[in-house]
């Protein structure tokens, strides 16, 4: 998938791509986008009421708050697009995944597709790491499966080279 199929703000900022992030405050802010997503799809609440809502209820000291911002607002922004590279690799209906599972899926998804600047292989662990924490039991397993197969799909150059 090109760049050019996301909506123009897609591409991270220059300060996102400048300033180095801690691992622990990236993987802070995907908890709280999945989160926050599982909210959206259980809800159809506005997503800038959930970002509120999130920011006030919860500490996100340590946490890379930029990029909660863009998870939040740029998965919703390109749902269609997220769920058609995914719809190939998935062995049920997207609409019959468990909420947690979906979002899981959309984040890395989105990560896999317009953040290349992160490796595809933190992409999948972070993945399954979120399935594992939050998901049903062994859906990790799953997650997993899927991830692998997207990104051998939309990063076959660097997938090629480290597998």
């Amino acid at each position: 998938m090109s760049s050019d199929s996301f909506s123009d703000s897609s591409k991270p900022s220059s300060n996102q791509t400048a300033a180095k992030v801690s691992p622990s405050a990236r993987r802070k802010a995907r908890r709280f986008a999945l989160q926050a997503l599982y909210q959206w799809q259980m809800t159809g609440n506005n997503i800038n009421d959930i970002e509120v809502q999130f920011r006030t209820d919860n500490n996100m000291r340590k946490t890379d708050v930029e990029y909660f911002h863009e998870l939040l607002h740029k998965i919703p922004a390109n749902i269609e697009k997220l769920d058609n590279e995914l719809e190939p690799f998935l062995d049920i209906e997207n609409e019959k995944l468990g909420y947690v599972e979906r979002a899981a899926l959309r984040i890395s998804t989105y990560e896999l597709c317009m953040r290349i600047d992160i490796p595809y292989q933190i992409i999948i662990n972070e993945g399954i790491e979120l399935a594992k924490t939050f998901g049903a039991e062994d859906s990790y397993r799953f997650v997993n499966g899927v991830l692998d197969k997207v990104a051998e799909k939309v990063r076959s150059l660097e997938y090629g080279n480290k597998k």
